[in-house]
This record gives structure tokens, sequence and C-alpha cells, in this order.
């Protein structure tokens, strides 16, 4: 029990401080090669301009370097191999138990965790690769989507296949089986939370809530004794954490897209990991878990609707929800500290659940 403790612990701190000592390089490359958009502005889902938050963000989307997100996977990615490696060229009780890098529950979060970050480093690229003479670049978002349910597909079809899941969990229920149709309830939910993604929108939002998210699994995994399952979560954690130190306002850099694809569709696996293969209810919990990440999809899905069927009538100011608070007056602060809190609160409810189900 406590080796189990001080291997998570071990990796997340490890990997803060990788985060930390990595940051001034990652952040002198980004400058040094101006990796911000060379034109502010947004259009919105429908393609019209998306004029209040250009508005609201008109002197922040220039000078500001997009792909902070490198410092959370690549120092996730460091500290694994490093204690990968000391545990092989050092084998003593000690590094051996620290070593967390296991076939049965991190090759796959891993391999999601890269796949996506680097999918999401080729879209900043070709976005910051645009000038102020024409539209920036990057994937579209059709284009975004399809990758996500390129990856998902691959990682459910693992899943029902090679690992024989094929059910649900639901607290204090029997586990449902669903048979073939794991693998489109699997891609449905994985591109469910990366449209949450867009809750990147706030200088120290995306950290707060995501620092969160995973602590929280990180508790699930333990309590099922997926330790190494576990100290991955509290891995990316310490990462995230590194990110955050230097997001919060104002921002040295935005997470962007290259740490928005990879952890969202790593939160996903992590979830089903934590659901029947794990002999709990990952995926029951994971909508409140990811509540912040449910509103931001809703508020937007919501408004587009609305557009739609009311003749261009909005619901909200703008959306989604964290803008519309700042649209109403609020400062990006108070809006960035409520949603941590409300994200606290919200994992808290969920690991309870998940533990008494």
């Amino acid at each position: 029990m406590i080796i189990d403790i001080v291997k998570i612990f071990t990796a997340s701190s490890a990997s803060f401080i990788v985060g930390m000592l990595i940051t001034p390089i990652v952040t002198h490359y980004l400058y040094k090669h101006k990796a911000w958009k060379k034109k502010s502005g947004k259009i919105t889902t429908d393609g019209r301009e998306a004029k209040i938050f250009n508005e609201l963000h008109k002197n922040k989307e220039v000078g500001t370097p997009r792909m902070g997100g490198i410092v959370v996977w690549a120092s996730a990615f460091i500290t694994i191999v490093a204690i990968w490696l000391v545990s092989k060229v050092f084998p003593t009780d000690i590094t051996t138990k620290l070593d967390f890098l296991s076939r049965d529950q991190t090759w796959i979060p891993l391999f999601t965790l890269i796949a996506g970050s680097l999918v999401g480093m080729i879209d900043d690229i070709m976005e910051v690769r645009g000038n102020s003479k024409r539209k920036a670049g990057g994937l579209s978002s059709k284009k975004r989507l399809f990758v996500v349910g390129l990856i998902s597909l691959f990682v459910a079809w693992w899943f029902f296949a090679k690992l024989g899941v094929s059910s649900i969990g639901f607290p204090f229920l029997e586990d449902i089986n669903i048979g073939l149709l794991f693998i489109p309830f699997f891609v449905f939910v994985a591109l469910a939370v990366y449209a949450g993604g867009v809750i990147d929108g706030l200088d120290g939002l995306s950290g707060g809530v995501f620092a969160s998210m995973f602590t929280a699994y990180a508790g699930i995994a333990f309590y099922q004794q997926q330790i190494n399952l576990a100290a991955f979560c509290a891995l990316l954690v310490g990462g995230i954490l590194a990110f955050l130190w230097f997001n919060i306002p104002p921002a040295r850099f935005y997470m962007s897209e290259t740490g928005m694809m990879g952890l969202t569709i790593t939160l996903t696996v992590v979830a089903f990991m934590t659901d029947s293969l794990g002999g709990g209810h990952g995926i029951a919990v994971l909508p409140i878990i990811a509540l912040p990440l449910v509103v931001t999809v809703l508020s937007s899905t919501i408004q587009l609707a609305s557009k739609k069927f009311r003749n261009g009538k909005q619901v909200f100011k703008v959306a989604p929800l964290h803008h519309n608070f700042e649209a109403i007056g609020w400062p990006a602060t108070k809006v960035t500290m409520r949603y941590w809190i409300i994200s606290v609160v919200v994992a808290i409810i969920g690991v309870s659940i998940a533990l008494i189900g």
C-alpha cells in the first residue's frame, strides 16, 4: 500500500518538476518562432464572425504563443520513460516498483496521449503559419473530428476485440452488455469529450479543470487497485500543473490543440478503463466529473439550435458558456476560479458515487 502511494506521488511530482524544467526551453522556442496566430479573430461554427468573442479577446490571441500543451505531454512522456529506464538500468526493489509503464494499464492511454498530441501539434503549426493577408491555417473542425474519431475507433476496437470489453457499468445496478454497440458508443463519448475541449478559452481555465478531472480518476483507479493507471493519471496532473503555473493570467502561452486533443481522448480512455474493465463505473460518473466540459458542449449546442430553429435568436450573448459570463461583465479571472471550484466539487461527487456504487 505504501509503495503504491509513493509510486503515484512520485509520478506526479516528477512530472511537475520535469514540466517546470522544460518550460523555459519550450517558451524560448515558441517566442523565437512567433508561434501565435498572425491575425486575431474567430468564426462561429455556423460560419459567421464571432463578433462579441473577437471584441473581448482582440488583444489576446496575437502575441501569445499556442502549443503550450507541449509542456503537458512532453513532461509526462519524459517522466514515464525516465522512470522505466531507471528501473531497467538500475533494477532494485524500489526502482522496479516505481515503474508504472505496463501493457495492461498504461500503454493505451499513453498511445492516445501522444498520438492525439502530435496531430494537435500539426494543427497548431498550420494555424500559426497563417499571416495577416490570408485566413490562418489549421485543420478544419471536420478533419479534427475525423482524426479523433479514427483514433478512438481503433482504441474502441482494441477494448472490444482484444480486451473483451462490451459492457457499461452503472452505480447500484448490474453492468449492461451492449455488445458490438460498445464500439460506436466509445467513439461517441470520445467525440463528445473532445468537443468540450473548447473550454481552453481563458487563461488558466483548462488547466485547472483537467487537473481536477484526472485527479478524480487517479483516485478511482487507485481504489480499483489499478495502481499503474492511477500513477499515469497523477503523471498527467503533474504535467498539467506545470503548464498551469505559466498559464495563469497573464498566460505565457495557450494549451491549444496539441494539449486538448491528447488530453480529451486520453480522458475518455481512462474513463473506460475504470469502468467494467476495472470493475467500476468510470463512464457513468464521467458526465459528473467532466461537468464543465458537458456544460461547454451543451451551451454551444443550445446556441446553434436556437439560431437555426428560432430565426437567428440566441439564448446566450456568446457561446460557450464561459465566454457568456465574460460578455455579461464577469472578469475572466472570476470565471476561471469559479470553474476551478466547480471542477473540484463535481470531481469529489463523481469519485464518491464511483466508490459507493
